[in-house]
């Protein structure tokens, strides 16, 4: 076998296993994208304050200066 195609052919196995290890890695994250998403939302929620402090009102420096 001439030296030329056996480094073709190696070349292209070698992107073959390329693609494919591509795939793979493609299709794992796809297929735990529903995991992610279920843990994202967990913590997401535990660490949302449970209940909103009211601001204070603002006054305008109107206001203030009829105070003082």
């Amino acid at each position: 076998m001439p030296v030329i195609l056996e480094a073709i052919l190696i070349s292209a196995g070698m992107l073959f296993i390329f693609a494919l290890a591509f795939l793979a890695l493609f299709l794992l994250a796809i297929s735990m994208m529903p995991i992610e998403r279920g843990l994202s939302k967990m913590v997401w929620d535990a660490t949302t304050p449970k209940k909103r402090v009211p601001t204070p009102a603002k006054g305008s420096f109107r206001d203030f200066s009829t105070k003082h």
